[in-house]
């Protein structure tokens, strides 16, 4: 986990340190900055890393809680309009010998039912929040410790760059610890490019969703744009997650409004699609749209969410290696050209 911090810390810490020595003093003190760039910027990317995590905590999850409470309240406003229209469709069909069964909706019945199933979901409910409040101690602890070890290696990552250099030397003749060596250098270029592009077309994808929901005036703005961009950094399924919520969301006070969303977000996604990102990612991972979609639906079943996040340079690394290992072969079979 330490290691993991540390390359999405590394990250952010290079544009940092670039930046520090474009300030450094040209006369006195040039050593004391120097010596004070890398304590600053590992700082300043914990800061960035962990300010990230905890706004987007604060901003959706209280923002759904109040939307929850909001719906139990409205319980009997939906429970009227719902029969009203049920009876004024009703009424219309019968003209034409259709016939819907009347429905009667008692309001207080419908939040009786509700508060009775939280009641007894509750001791239920309480005991698994034990649990997993236990898990979160547990799990803050390794996280603290994961933490130190990111900040070593990145205070020390030239050392254990040249330190990994000599360890394939050693042990593997100049060819192969040249061929090693290349490999963990694609695979830092296509996870660099990968965290990189994604994390760049989730600023810009979730900044769009906020100014075209202020613009058509939809409720939830700024939670359901932070959730929308959040969720693109997972490929493919999570715009799709977030459209979702969204209209679930904006559905509870219009339901009209929820259709117009599932609208905009259908274009901001063509528009995502065609021209964000293959202008922001690009090509940097490399891979065809079919891989893409391989790559995320084998890695989500198998691990989850992680599986998703991390299954498409996973991909494009096996991928360009297999490439690069066919183009080989054929060269050494004397075909240059294959259609």
């Amino acid at each position: 986990m330490g290691l993991v911090i540390a390359f999405l810390m590394n990250i952010i810490l290079r544009p940092l340190e670039r930046l520090w020595k474009k300030t450094e003093p040209k006369k006195r003190g040039k050593s004391l900055h120097a010596k004070l760039m890398r304590p600053v910027c590992i700082v300043f990317s914990l800061i960035i890393i962990f300010g990230v995590i905890f706004a987007v905590i604060f901003i959706v999850v209280p923002e759904i809680s109040r939307t929850v409470m909001s719906f139990v309240d409205k319980i009997p406003e939906y429970a009227d309009r719902i029969e009203k229209q049920w009876n004024q469709l009703s009424s219309v069909l019968s003209a034409h010998a259709v016939n819907f069964p009347e429905i009667d909706l008692d309001a207080d019945e419908i939040v009786k039912k509700v508060t009775n199933f939280a009641a007894e979901r509750g001791p239920k409910f309480l005991s698994s929040t034990i649990g997993f409040t236990t898990n979160i101690v547990s799990s803050v602890a390794q996280l603290f410790i994961s933490i130190v070890f990111s900040v070593y290696i990145l205070g020390q990552k030239e050392h254990f760059g040249t330190w990994s250099k000599k360890l394939l030397a050693a042990m593997f003749s100049p060819s192969r610890a040249n061929s090693v060596y290349s490999f963990f250098a694609l695979v830092n270029k296509n996870f660099t490019s990968f965290v990189t592009g994604q994390c760049t077309e989730a600023v810009i994808l979730g900044s769009l969703c906020f100014l075209g929901m202020i613009i058509f005036k939809m409720p939830y703005a700024p939670v359901i744009s932070v959730l929308v961009g959040f969720m693109s950094l997972i490929p493919i399924f999570g715009a799709w997650i977030a459209t979702i919520v969204g209209v679930l969301l904006i559905a509870l006070d219009s339901p009209m409004m929820a259709v117009w969303f599932v609208v905009f977000i259908l274009v901001l996604q063509q528009l995502e699609g065609n021209f964000i990102y293959p202008k922001v990612v690009g090509k940097s991972v490399g891979l065809p749209p079919l891989f893409v979609l391989l790559a995320v639906t084998v890695g989500g079943s198998a691990f989850g969410i992680l599986g998703m996040l991390v299954s498409v340079p996973t991909m494009s690394v096996i991928y360009t290696v297999v490439n690069a290992g066919v183009d080989r072969k054929l060269k050494e079979k004397g075909i240059e050209e294959i259609y």
